[in-house]
């Protein structure tokens, strides 16, 4: 179950970057409550997730979900480079959280 809220709480980490980006500065509403309430469920989510998973591993395993998802959704979405060496140093960071869940 830790797992799968810690994964969860990654994704949430992508939205609330998203929203943080769109709040203009929380200048604009909507994007600023998106942005809080992400954020506090997915630091709520990585806390939960660190009672059973180590810290170094559950927070890299985070913040590469976090940036990844970010990532893409700047490039699929918001017109960012969507560059080969991009995509290729992106999937290296998956390879590294898939590499710390295997050898947790």
């Amino acid at each position: 179950m830790a797992w799968l809220v810690l994964v969860i709480s990654g994704l949430l980490e992508t939205a609330w970057a998203i929203a943080l980006d769109r709040s203009a500065g929380f200048s604009r509403l909507i994007p600023s409550v998106v942005f809080v309430v992400t954020l506090l469920l997915s630091m709520a989510g990585l806390s939960y997730a660190l009672r059973e998973i180590p810290v170094g591993t559950g927070y890299a395993v985070w913040v590469g979900i976090g940036a990844v998802g970010t990532a893409l959704v700047g490039m699929l979405a918001l017109g960012e480079s969507a560059s080969l060496p991009r995509i290729l140093c992106l999937l290296l960071v998956v390879v590294g959280v898939i590499g710390l869940k295997i050898f947790h």
